[in-house]
């Protein structure tokens, strides 16, 4: 609500049009008068609303299933909107930091969250990372601005919650949310140096093809184990089209057999090492049970076809592979998982294998492409 109201003075002075999205997760009854509140608020500043609506399926980490869900529907939401701003305060940072250093995270998750992010065709901003919750409660009540607290985020039951708790104890030993918010600051400063070295890297020793990412394995096995890192979390992110890096201890086991000269697999990809390349290629079990969803298979490939009954674009797998003439020059493992047209069990097109006619896929991964991400928050 504070910032509801500093971005609606902020916009008149300088002509720009906002538009206000409350996301009413469905979880307690209180909710849908809250988002009734802010509809009212926002009507008297004369701007748009309107409410995003969301059903947990009980699945996973309520918190983290809802923080996705309400970037997926904001997303849906903005139409041409490209940026959203976010309230998240100095006191979210810190619990943020802490929340990561438990989890044992580098320099990639203690450096906290970015002032911007880019979601794909859209920005999160967070003007607020530098004022403290308590300021924006003075705020609100100075200026008699409504707001309502959510009493979840009193339930010892999160983690979140928990490590807040804790803030007030370390506040007195000079371990406050500003302290952990300006070292978050500062490792943002040391990942964006790390994140141009790992970049510069990328252009010297790593290639695309066909969604994959491949590395030159003597170049790769020179540089220095952060970048290693950096550039075997970006090409899983990029070509699982994830949102997050894997967990830095399996991403260290990984790179360790790696350079070992072993593969595996992390974060729905497979890691092949040949004589001269290593390849991050998408797992065939990660997309085996999936069909096209409006036009998208895999968040990252377009397909095109005349759609008829029978036909579906699914991975190749081993079943279509067998059926094709010719292969190219890729390990047989890295092809499974391409996108392929099927009728019943029969291979009627796949343009990885260049066979059949009556599919088009092009790449469009939402993460942009490899290595541009490594710069990206």
């Amino acid at each position: 609500m504070a910032m509801l109201h500093l971005a609606a003075a902020w916009a008149r002075v300088f002509g720009i049009r906002l538009a206000v999205v409350t996301v009413d997760h469905g979880l307690r009854p209180e909710a849908a008068d809250e988002a009734a509140l802010v509809a009212a608020e926002a009507e008297l500043l004369g701007l748009p609303h309107d409410v995003l609506r969301w059903h947990w399926d009980g699945q996973g980490n309520l918190q983290d299933a809802a923080r996705r869900a309400r970037a997926r529907l904001i997303g849906d939401w903005r139409g041409e909107i490209a940026h959203v701003a976010f309230a998240h305060t100095r006191d979210d940072q810190a619990e943020t930091l802490l929340l990561r250093l438990r989890r044992g995270s580098g320099v990639e998750g203690l450096s906290g969250m970015a002032e911007r992010r880019d979601m794909g065709g859209w920005q999160i901003v967070r003007p607020l990372l530098d004022a403290g919750r308590d300021e924006l409660r003075h705020y609100c009540r100075v200026l008699r601005i409504p707001y309502a607290d959510d009493p979840s985020n009193a339930d010892p039951t999160y983690d979140r919650v928990r490590i807040r708790r804790l803030l007030s104890d370390l506040e007195a030993e000079g371990l406050g949310a500003g302290t952990l918010a300006a070292t978050a600051a500062r490792l943002r400063r040391a990942r964006t140096a790390l994140a141009r070295r790992a970049y510069d890297v990328a252009e010297r020793v790593a290639s695309t093809e066909a969604g994959d990412v491949l590395f030159e394995r003597d170049g790769f096995a020179g540089i220095e184990t952060d970048t290693q890192l950096r550039l075997l979390a970006a090409a899983l992110q990029y070509v699982a089209s994830a949102e997050y890096r894997p967990r830095a201890a399996a991403l260290e086991a990984l790179l360790e057999r790696a350079l070992a000269g072993g593969g595996g697999t992390l974060h729905g990809c497979r890691v092949l090492v040949g004589r001269t390349h290593t390849r991050i290629a998408r797992e065939y079990e990660a997309v085996r049970a999936l069909r096209d969803e409006a036009g998208v298979w895999d968040r990252r490939w377009r397909v095109v076809y005349e759609p008829r009954e029978g036909l579906a674009v699914r991975a190749l797998g081993e079943v279509g592979l067998a059926q094709a003439p010719e292969l190219p020059d890729a390990p047989r493992v890295a092809l499974h998982a391409a996108p392929a047209l099927f009728d019943g069990d029969r291979l009627v097109a796949c343009p990885r294998l260049g066979h059949g006619t009556g599919l088009s896929v092009q790449l469009s991964a939402p993460g942009g492409v490899f290595p541009d991400r490594l710069l990206s928050d």
